[in-house]
């Protein structure tokens, strides 16, 4: 052990005196010149072997002295921040506080103004036409100066930031101006044909809109639009295809406003006057329609999708998400007056339409799919309901209702969802008002085969319909727990049992005609839900909701024994209904137990 010691101690001596031989050449090394490095290298003798008696001996180096490091300096502590004020809304500004404003009073004044000049523009021109102080050339000259004269001083005006006001309001009493000229040299007059006056209408439009966006003014684009749609009904003395023709110009003309702008209410200006045009209209026409109305109205609708669609392709845009929920109602309502066949076709095409834009939902942003969807969903209402009636618009209902529930599963869509439970509950009253009612269940009466299949086929959607619509429901988180939210489930457990009672009993008075069918039917309903309610106790042994509707179901058979069955049914038809569903429930409380036992 001792010699170990001595071993290891040797050792360290040589690695130290190694170790200052290193640090001496590193020394030299620096303290040595780059030009006496070479010359050194190439003057040095070769060094000769000592001889082991005259080997040198290293000098001895003292232990370098090591330098004291300096402690890291450490980052200053953060300071304390005070806690931000809460957030306090900014109260709105009141009518009065508005008004109050400095420069408020004379902008008031400079459209006030604008309206009035324009309403007497008007009146001039009424006046010189019963007058005959002025021929129809003339007439149509003064007014198109007139309107130049405003929209000259308005620019004119414009160039000075103080006379800003009144410029905004001459420029758009003299696009006005231009817009009551232009229809009446194209409508009263005829100097112009219908394709020339509505092309210098679109040129009156876009210079205005021009002219507002150069301004950065939503107030005069507005403006422009709504004098248009305002005066136009004047000029053409009514309501009539032509009027909504011209408004469906000035509409396209606003688009590349609304597209580099983000001005809502240019878009709600431009899109509602030939909504209501084509509508009033329509009314005015007549109870038969015409053709010219109606391809106005659709006209009307399909632009304003298409509109709403590029709008809302770049941005979101309440005013075109407004229109395009909004923009099917002229067509929807020309299609009222049509004769059977054209309405269908009318309603259903405007159905087809709207439905692309909704199963193409991802591509346009916000809401825009879902406000497509139900303005289809509305019209395949109406043209459901003018194609069909009786119970087959019942079943057509409730079969689109299990179409549209499973369009809701697929898109995961709650609005979807909402429109599927619309249209069964409407089915279900078209049903009760048709070959479904509820005496058709508690009293029997003589019924056609046609009666009673239409009756067998609506009871089965129905049941379909009660079965799918909660499934789907929860399968998008829209229901919980049936002991949280018991009143859909109770809801769609009735409709259930009824669509169920009325597909048994109609199917049995199609095998057998007459009182014993009837009979025969109310046992096998009862027997049915017996058996029902064993299969929902048995598979319902580890589900709450299964065990309880199955519970529930029994009590309703018993009902049904004690206070039906017992005082309609007779003879062999009572005595069959008691046995039956007395042996089921027997089995289902012995084989329940033995289950419950086996656990």
């Amino acid at each position: 052990m001792p010699a170990d010691v001595d071993a290891f101690v040797k050792l360290a001596e040589e690695i130290d005196d190694l170790g200052r031989r290193l640090k001496q050449v590193g020394v030299e090394l620096r303290t040595l010149q780059p030009g006496q490095a070479a010359e050194t290298a190439t003057e040095a003798p070769q060094p000769q072997a000592p001889t082991p008696a005259q080997a040198p001996q290293p000098p001895q180096q003292p232990w370098p002295q090591m330098q004291p490091q300096p402690w890291p300096q450490l980052p200053p502590p953060p300071q304390w921040q005070p806690m931000p004020p809460p957030y306090t809304p900014v109260p709105r500004e009141s009518l009065a506080e508005r008004i109050g404003k400095e420069g408020a009073g004379s902008r008031l004044l400079a459209w006030i103004g604008g309206a009035v000049t324009l309403l007497g523009v008007v009146l001039l021109l009424v006046l010189a036409i019963q007058r005959g102080w002025l021929g129809p050339l003339p007439r149509v000259l003064v007014g198109a100066g007139f309107g130049l004269a405003l929209i000259g001083t308005g620019v004119w005006l414009h160039r000075n930031p103080a006379g800003r006001t009144g410029a905004f309001a001459l420029v758009a009493t003299g696009i006005a101006a231009l817009f009551l000229d232009t229809i009446a040299a194209t409508t009263l007059y005829e100097y112009l044909p219908a394709l020339a006056g509505l092309a210098i209408g679109l040129v009156v439009t876009v210079g205005g809109l021009l002219l507002a966006a150069r301004w950065e003014s939503s107030l005069l684009a507005t403006a422009v639009v709504v004098g248009c749609a305002v005066c136009a009904p004047m000029i053409t003395k009514g309501f009539n295809p032509e009027l909504v023709t011209f408004l469906l110009v000035v509409q396209v003309a606003t688009t590349p406003v609304q597209l580099r702008r983000e001005w809502s209410s240019v878009a709600l200006a431009a899109g509602i006057p030939p909504l209501l045009a084509s509508v009033f209209s329509t009314a005015l026409t007549g109870p038969r329609g015409s053709w010219t109305n109606t391809a106005a109205a659709l006209a009307a609708g399909l632009i304003g999708i298409a509109l709403a669609l590029v709008v809302v392709r770049r941005r979101t845009d309440n005013g075109a998400l407004t229109l395009l929920a909004f923009a099917a109602a002229p067509a929807l309502f020309a299609a009222l007056l049509l004769p059977k066949s054209q309405a269908v076709l009318v309603s259903g095409g405007v159905a087809v339409a709207l439905f692309g834009v909704w199963l193409t939902g991802r591509w346009w942003p916000g809401h825009a799919g879902a406000l497509a969807g139900v303005a289809g969903l509305v019209a395949l209402f109406q043209t459901t309901v003018t194609q069909f009636n009786g119970s087959a618009c019942a079943a057509v209902l409730l079969g689109e209702a299990i179409l549209v529930a499973l369009v809701a599963l697929w898109t995961r869509s709650k609005v979807a969802l909402l429109a599927a439970l619309v249209f069964s509950i409407i089915g279900v009253f078209f049903a009760w008002a048709g070959d479904f009612p509820p005496a058709l269940l508690l009293l029997f009466r003589d019924r056609t085969s046609g009666e009673l299949a239409g009756a067998c086929a609506v009871a089965t959607l129905l049941l379909v319909v009660s079965v799918g619509l909660p499934w789907v429901a929860s399968r998008l988180g829209m229901l919980g727990e049936s002991s949280e939210n018991a009143a859909p489930w109770l809801f769609a457990g009735l409709a259930a049992l009824y669509g169920a009672a009325g597909l048994v009993l109609s199917a049995s008075l199609l095998v057998m005609p007459g009182r014993s069918g009837f009979l025969l039917g109310h046992v096998l309903i009862t027997v049915s839900w017996t058996v029902a309610a064993l299969v929902l106790l048995v598979r319902g042994i580890d589900v709450v909701a299964l065990r309880v509707s199955g519970l529930v179901l029994v009590g309703a058979a018993v009902l049904k024994l004690v206070l039906f069955d017992l005082a309609t049914l007779d003879g062999m038809a009572r005595v069959a209904a008691f046995l039956c569903a007395g042996l089921v429930l027997l089995a289902a409380g012995t084989r329940y137990a033995r289950l419950v036992a086996s656990r």
